[in-house]
């Protein structure tokens, strides 16, 4: 009963949010919110710009690699320089060259993939100052590129998409610093510990053992760490440690936070097209499978551990190892869905102590592109990707040139939009075979058999998605899996963001084409299924062979599939 309450109230709160915060976003991206002006102002001016100075897509994307690629060396660089910086209360050394490209690389594709344990490996200056700036500003990145592709189906016959530097200051100020501030103070106020003044050692004195306990400045990194599907944590047992993650409420806080942006885009896009249908129909997708995926999943890990019942143990309350009791197995679950099936990759337990088919819930939605609903940003541009593709099959259907919103989808359209949507998962497969053939990245994996191999997949499809979660049996932190894993990331992020750019140029230049009889209909049930159908059939076309030789192999070898 109280997971269903727990869901009832997500749906409701994420309604509300849906409606709100998605109308807000649409103003705020169309330069009707200017109450942070005298902040805008002067950033502009220090930019040499102003929202009158609109760039094309190829500035706007140039402008993308810059900043990432900026932000890339500023990380690195503090990484490698933090035992000579300040705020270094636990006096660690400095990041070994190929973690710290590793984790540049993660935080700077939103990914938040993390090969170290943060209390053990990062000064409070690495972690405010380089990774939590991070998770503010890629999540931001990730929105405004959604935003351009939105403006190419919006605008007509426009040779420009918008100004990067503008969106990325109003998303900033307007949109993230402000919920996560907000939402901080919640979970500070909850016990989510929030100080600079070191480790705090504690003594037992019935056992006569001193003990060292990680502290630092978490609460805040917290809020912004579930709403801008970062989940990279400040503590290595990430929202599992009650000091992350410390009650109920903000649990369920991480889930919604996580959520939120991502489902809220949807109505965001209906807005700034001028159909909220269109923005319905493409949340209809997400819903759907999001919620297909929720129940499959926590019915696994409402079932015993076949390997636990296997020894003999029998649980009446589900597969409970590797959980907090704080939570339960169901809620588990449900944290670990919208964890993976956003980009956020936080966890409230152990993915690796899943049930064979537990874990390939986490990981197909992953593999189905995380859309359903995706990062921040992320979650809409490839969604739009899928959906082309779909009006494309579906204008093949009744013999006319396919269009979305007015907008004739035309070869170059369809062209890149099939770029788009295979990056991933080629990049994956490819990275995948390469970890299993050399003996660097079959020495990463701590079981043998189907679920080693599960082990790699997962790591590999979690990097490649910009997802950060993992089965923790894969020790990452060697210099393969540490460079292969920072190049996955990289493709996954900008290989794909570049021709979602061109796209959003490409349709910002057509015309409306007038609505006739003839036209096929991007807003009602039947769309809303053909691109269901298409995200499954790419999905499953390109993974389902090594999800069936990991998972579906493991879990058939306890002689039952449920």
């Amino acid at each position: 009963m109280a997971f269903f309450l727990t869901l009832l109230a997500l749906v409701v709160s994420l309604g509300l949010t849906w409606r709100y915060l998605g109308s807000y976003m649409a103003a705020v991206f169309d330069g009707r919110v200017h109450f942070l002006g005298f902040v805008e102002r002067p950033i502009y001016r220090l930019l040499g710009t102003s929202p009158e100075q609109e760039q094309t897509w190829k500035r706007y994307g140039a402008a993308v690699i810059v900043f990432s690629g900026v932000s890339l060396l500023f990380t690195y660089a503090i990484l490698r320089l933090q035992g000579w910086l300040p705020l270094n209360p636990q006096h660690l050394g400095n990041v070994g060259s190929a973690l710290s490209f590793n984790t540049a690389a993660s935080f700077v594709t939103n990914t938040n993939w993390q090969n170290y344990g943060g209390e053990t490996t990062m000064s409070y200056f690495s972690q405010i100052g380089a990774l939590m700036v991070q998770q503010f500003v890629t999540p931001a990145v990730g929105i405004v590129v959604a935003v351009v592709l939105v403006r190419g189906f919006a605008r007509r016959s426009s040779s420009t998409v918008g100004n990067f530097w503008v969106d990325l200051t109003r998303c900033l100020f307007y949109v993230l610093l402000p919920i996560a501030f907000a939402f901080g103070i919640v979970f500070v106020g909850e016990g989510a510990v929030m100080t600079l003044a070191g480790t705090a050692t504690v003594h037992d004195v019935l056992n006569q053992v001193t003990q060292t306990i990680a502290r630092g400045p978490i609460g805040f990194m917290e809020s912004i760490k579930q709403l801008g599907t970062n989940g990279g944590g400040f503590l290595n047992a990430n929202s599992a440690t009650p000091f992350e993650n410390p009650t109920g409420l903000t649990n369920f806080l991480s889930i919604y936070l996580l959520l939120s942006i991502p489902f809220a885009l949807t109505y965001t896009f209906g807005k700034m097209v001028g159909s909220v249908r269109h923005g319905v129909a493409l949340l209809s997708v997400m819903a759907l499978l999001f919620g297909v995926w929720v129940g499959f999943t926590s019915f696994a890990e409402h079932q015993n551990n076949p390997a636990v019942a296997a020894a003999g143990v029998h649980s009446t309350v589900g597969n409970t190892e590797g959980k907090e009791v704080r939570f339960g197995d169901t809620s588990s679950a449900l944290f670990a869905v919208s964890s993976t099936m956003t980009s956020t990759g936080s966890a409230d337990a152990a993915y690796d102590s899943f049930t064979p088919i537990g874990g390939m819930g986490l990981m197909t939605g992953m593999m189905l592109g995380e859309v359903t609903p995706g990062g921040t940003g992320s979650g809409l541009y490839t969604l739009l990707i899928y959906a082309l593709i779909a009006v494309f099959i579906g204008g093949l259907m009744i013999g006319r040139t396919p269009e979305y919103l007015g907008k004739k989808i035309q070869s170059r359209e369809v062209k890149l939009a099939g770029l788009a949507a295979l990056v991933m998962p080629v990049v994956v497969l490819i990275v995948t075979a390469i970890a299993v053939s050399v003996a660097a990245g079959r020495a990463g994996p701590l079981n043998a058999g189907p679920h080693g191999f599960s082990e790699i997949l997962y790591g590999l499809t979690s990097q490649g998605n910009n997802n950060g979660s993992a089965f923790g049996g894969l020790t990452g932190n060697t210099p393969f899996y540490n460079i292969i894993g920072a190049v996955d990331m990289l493709l996954g992020r900008f290989a794909i963001m570049v021709p979602v750019l061109a796209l959003g140029g490409a349709l910002a230049a057509k015309n409306v084409v007038p609505e006739s009889l003839g036209t096929f209909r991007t807003d009602n049930a039947m769309f809303v299924g053909l691109t269901i159908g298409v995200i499954l059939i790419i999905g499953g076309l390109t993974f389902f062979p090594a999800v069936s030789l990991g998972p579906i192999v493991e879990q058939l070898s306890h002689g039952r599939f449920f």
